[in-house]
Formats: structure tokens, C-alpha cells, sequence
């Protein structure tokens, strides 16, 4: 009920950091593109055949036959159970709220979790809905920088020195985390997941977990437990465009034990994207039901490509450095010659090349420690963009005052 808001503060929203990126790069029109940050693109006469090559002729049925009709708000009960199947015994259907995609899954649960009342902990750099939908709630906010020296992990003590010195002697309430990482495509280690739940579980506070590359690990003995189900007060989002390539779909969710959550989480999406479409819906079934074998081919579709950019860097180690990726379908790479990553970016835009510069993933001053552009590895044309980009590495080497050739 209303009661639960007790503190009101007006939403305040930000000016989107991509948008001079969807400027300079014609919103992804260009013919080379690195930008893209998801695996390779479902189509849904591949969905039919895979249902039908299982025998579920049932969903193909319920998919041509649907009704029009509203779906209702948190999304209907079959999607939500098939959801619920990816996680373990204290996650069922009434632990699942389904969204159209994630951003708006972020935004409704930072709305309904703080307020100018509360204190909550980011990270930067990253998805700037990650950092900014507590922001946007009017939460009061720290935000704790990652560092390539230390392979952008989060330190455990910089949380605790944030909560001991939260604003305005607030009360840490949220945390917000992004694993596996996005820009990076780094992972953070169960031990240290298991001491970030520890220190929130001291305070009293939430985890909001952005899990969208999720299943996506280059080594499957790498994944994480989904924050939901670790913890209690743990709220694991994810979204069906990153691993499973079916951005069109927009469908995202939440899953959380604490079911008193749920009729709040529902307050506050009641006022945005009530219910999603009953064609994504399905749509949605059909990709959970045919899970394995999508994951399996976009992950052959990503190691292959991150081989080719292995490849590229180790021909470039003068000129490139990064931290390697061992999760999702991004890496974040660091220029070292001259020009900064908005330059850079420039530059390769007016080849026909697209890159996400730093100023994608923070509003803090751009330096050594996060001036690097994110590349994306999940597509099957990744390798002809890649070969541009090497195109104009060479082009451009001599100018660079970096002139090598390897034999």
C-alpha cells in the first residue's frame, strides 16, 4: 500500500550517455559494428522449428492462436513458471516479475526500494542504468570506481568504507551490482559474491543484481549462484537479449525470494509498461524450452570470436590492452597511442566502424583508469568488423609513430 512510501521524492531523470553515440554512429547504421553488446539474433521461424523438432507442437498452437488481450500485470503465470525453472527451490512463479526487457526491470525495482531517505552503492564504470536508476529514484548515492589494476573487481573494503560513510547519515538500503561485468565481460569470484552478500546482510541492505550475461560464462564451472537465490534480500534481473539473442522479444524479469516485495514491485510498474505483449510471451516459452541448445550455439559463436580478438590483440599489444573477457560477449579495451576513446571513436565512425566509447558507461572525468571502449563479440558478422578494424589499424599505424610488422 501507499503506506510503504513514506518518503516522497521526485523522480529525477538523466540525459542518456549513449545518445551522442547513437549521433555519431547514425543509432547503429553503420556497416561495421562493434557496438552491439548481445548474442547472435534469434529469428522466430527458428523458434517454430525448434519446437517442432521436440514435439511441442502445443506452444506453435498457442503462438497462432492467442488472443489480444491484456496479459497480466507481472506477466502470465506459464512464463513466469517456465522462468522460475532457470533457479533453484525458493524461487517459484510468484517470485518472478516479467518486464518489457531489463532497463525498465531496473528502474521499477529501484523505485520501489529507495528513496531521498536512503543510501545506495553502485559501481562505475558500467550500464548507466545500473549506476543511475537509484539516481533516477532520488536515492542518495556512492559511487565506487573499478579499476583495470585490479581487473575491474569489486573491492570488498571500498563497501564498507561506503556504507560507513553514506550521506547525510542515511542508511545503506541497495546495492547494485552487474555480474558477469558489462563493460568488461569480466566475473568476480564466488567468494567474493559470498562476502558482498555477507556485508549486505549485516546492513540490512538489498542486492539488485544485473545478471543479463548470465549463462553466458566461456567456462560454464565459472558461474555465479543468481543472487536471488543466494540471498534473501537478493533481486537478480535479466533480460532475454543478451544470452539468448532475442532482443525483439522484450522480455525481462525479476526474481527475488522476499515475496513481500512483489505487490510493491507491481505498484510501481503499474505507473509504467503494466504487461507485455502475449505474442513476446510465448515467444519467450519457446526460448526457455529450447534454452540449451541457443546457448550452446551462441557460446560456439562467441569463443570463436573472442579467439579472433585474442588474435587481434596479441598483433596489437602495442597500440591495445584489456583485461580479457571471461564471461558475456563485450570486452573493454584501452587505446594507449594518443588519442583518447571519444577520438578514437570518432574516427573509426567516419570509416564506417562503430565502437562505445567511455563516455557510454560513466559521467565521472574520463582518465587513464576508465578511458577504454567497449567491443562486442556475440554476432556471426563480428569477424568482418573486426577485419575493418584491423583494416584501419594498419592504415593509420605509421601516423601513429607505431610502424611493425610481425612475420
Amino acid at each position: 500500500g501507499r503506506q510503504a512510501f513514506a518518503y516522497h521524492t521526485p523522480m529525477l531523470l538523466t540525459e542518456p550517455w549513449s545518445k551522442k553515440h547513437k549521433q555519431v554512429t547514425r543509432s547503429g547504421g553503420l556497416p561495421f559494428n562493434l557496438s552491439n553488446s548481445y548474442a547472435q539474433p534469434l529469428s522466430h521461424a527458428e523458434l517454430v522449428k525448434f519446437s517442432l523438432e521436440r514435439g511441442d507442437q502445443g506452444i506453435v498452437e498457442a503462438y497462432n492462436g492467442h488472443m489480444l488481450n491484456y496479459t497480466p500485470n507481472g506477466g502470465s503465470e506459464d512464463l513466469r513458471k517456465e522462468i522460475a525453472k532457470l533457479y533453484g527451490p525458493n524461487i517459484g512463479a510468484d517470485n518472478i516479475i516479467v518486464f518489457a526487457g531489463g532497463q525498465v526491470a531496473l528502474q521499477t525495482a529501484a523505485l520501489a526500494l529507495v528513496d531521498g531517505s536512503c543510501h545506495t552503492i553502485v559501481f562505475t564504470p558500467g550500464y548507466q542504468s545500473v549506476q543511475e536508476a537509484p539516481v533516477h529514484a532520488g536515492s542518495q548515492v556512492t559511487r565506487i570506481p573499478l579499476k583495470p589494476s585490479n581487473k575491474w573487481q569489486i573491492d570488498p573494503q571500498s563497501v564498507r568504507d561506503a556504507i560507513a560513510n553514506a550521506p547525510n547519515q542515511t542508511k545503506t538500503r541497495l546495492m547494485v551490482i552487474n555480474e558477469p561485468y558489462n563493460p568488461a565481460g569480466t566475473l568476480m569470484s564466488k567468494g567474493l559474491q559470498a562476502e558482498l552478500k555477507d556485508i549486505a546482510e549485516e546492513h540490512g541492505a538489498y542486492i539488485l543484481s544485473d545478471e543479463v550475461y548470465r549463462f553466458l560464462e566461456h567456462d560454464p564451472q565459472d558461474r555465479l549462484p543468481a543472487m536471488a537465490d543466494l540471498y534473501d534480500k537478493g533481486i537478480s534481473v535479466v533480460a532475454m537479449s543478451k544470452p539468448w539473442g532475442a532482443c525483439g522479444v522484450s522480455i525481462g524479469w525479476l526474481a527475488f525470494q522476499d515475496v513481500s516485495l512483489r505487490q510493491r514491485l507491481l505498484d510501481v510498474q503499474y505507473f509504467g509498461t503494466a504487461c507485455v505483449g502475449r505474442a513476446s510471451e510465448i515467444q519467450a516459452i519457446m526460448i526457455l524450452r529450447a534454452s540449451d541448445r541457443i546457448l550452446e550455439r551462441n557460446l560456439s559463436i562467441i569463443r570463436r570470436n573472442l579467439g579472433l580478438l585474442h588474435a587481434f590483440m596479441r598483433e596489437n599489444d602495442d597500440l591495445f590492452e584489456w583485461i580479457p573477457p571471461t564471461a558475456g560477449a563485450v570486452a573493454f579495451i584501452r587505446f594507449k597511442v594518443g588519442l583518447s576513446s571519444t577520438e578514437l571513436g570518432d574516427e573509426l565512425a567516419k570509416e564506417g566502424i562503430s565502437i562505445k566509447p567511455a563516455y557510454c558507461f560513466t559521467d565521472q572525468p574520463i582518465t587513464a583508469d576508465n578511458d577504454y571502449f567497449r567491443v562486442g563479440f556475440g554476432e556471426e558478422v563480428m569477424p568482418k568488423a573486426l577485419e575493418a578494424l584491423a583494416a584501419f589499424v594498419t592504415k593509420h599505424r605509421e601516423a601513429w609513430g607505431r610502424r611493425r610488422s610481425r612475420l
